[in-house]
């Protein structure tokens, strides 16, 4: 198994920067633009993780969630048959979307990626999502990661990157514990 867990630069969605790659809160969780290498290198059964960015160090990092790997498609031209609603667009200047190909099969304009042809491919679909979505799951989430991923891959740090850098690939057993450290996380955050 290959799963994996990385750094969206951009994104917070605890500090109203919004996760658009990988889609994690609709009902099927997709990755359709972000990191083509790890795209390509998951199969069923393998798991995404997501940490939030650490622009501006305002907030500290905390991993977002992840999710199981349920299904890949060659590219997102079937995608956007499959998932119209997850096609690029824009609300109130808000990104909202994961699939950059338009239905002639050609780049989005408003899409400012390159490598176009690479970042099409391998559409993931997920299941078994687990978010830290509200404020107090956010808050213990970002109390928690940086011990969570210290004792998951043996190494301290005061930062995200110096424990496990831009990504790090998981064993099945250290994708299972933080799993589990995220429900736990969630559990504990219920009223």
């Amino acid at each position: 198994m290959s799963s994996y867990i990385f750094v969206s630069p951009g994104s917070d969605p605890g500090a109203g920067r919004a996760l658009v790659d990988p889609m994690l809160t609709s009902a099927r969780p997709t990755m359709g633009t972000c990191r083509p290498d790890l795209r390509r290198m998951v199969k069923p059964g393998d798991h995404i993780f997501v940490v939030s960015g650490s622009r501006g160090r305002t907030y500290q990092q905390y991993v977002i969630g992840g999710m199981e790997i349920d299904d890949k498609l060659e590219d997102q031209l079937e995608a956007l048959r499959q998932f119209p609603s997850n096609a690029l667009r824009f609300d109130a200047g808000q990104k909202h979307g994961n699939i950059i190909v338009t239905p002639e099969g050609v780049q989005h304009p408003r899409d400012s990626h390159s490598n176009f042809e690479t970042r099409i491919k391998n559409y993931i679909i997920g299941k078994n999502p687990v978010v830290l979505e509200t404020e107090r799951e956010v808050q213990l989430g970002r109390e928690r990661s940086l011990d969570i991923l210290s004792d998951l891959f043996e190494r301290t740090g005061s930062r995200v990157n110096q424990i496990m850098g831009r990504n790090r690939k998981l064993s099945d057993t250290q994708a299972e514990r933080l799993r589990r450290a995220l429900e736990e996380i969630k559990r504990e955050a219920r009223p």
